[in-house]
């Protein structure tokens, strides 16, 4: 007699098949890439993460007080980045060591906590490097 179960979680799906008595299990699997799912950054981002520290701390601070340019966004022209994710981004570079403009705007495409911290905005290096300029 042979029996397949199913056990699922949030990120495997792994079967195991029961046959005369005698489990055995096969492989992990993971998720389709091509299946849609829901889940939010909120969910990613460790309650204790430094990003978020970073993220109270900048969002408590008075930007156009400190010296940061473009606080209000201008009337014309094409929209430009707020500075508080960017100032985030620019403090994250500096816990964590990255200085490279290019590679920050690596860590926005790839790295949850970057993503989180950012609002999912993803500058390019020139926006990155041109904002260090301004206010280094």
């Amino acid at each position: 007699m042979l029996r397949r179960m199913t056990a699922l979680s949030r990120c495997s799906i792994m079967e195991a098949t029961f046959t005369q008595g005698v489990v055995t299990v096969g492989y992990i699997e993971g998720t389709d890439r091509g299946q849609s799912t829901y889940w939010s950054f909120e969910d990613m981002v460790a309650e204790d993460s430094m990003v978020r520290v970073i993220d109270r701390y900048i969002e408590y601070c008075d930007l156009e007080k400190m010296g940061f340019t473009r606080v209000t966004p201008a009337d014309t022209g094409r929209p430009g980045y707020p500075p508080g994710p960017l100032a985030k981004l620019y403090v994250y570079g500096y816990e964590n060591t990255i200085r490279s403009s290019r590679k920050l705007e690596r860590e926005c495409k790839r790295n949850v906590e970057v993503m989180w911290l950012m609002d999912g905005m993803t500058p390019d290096h020139t926006v990155i490097s041109e904002f260090r300029r301004l206010h280094d």
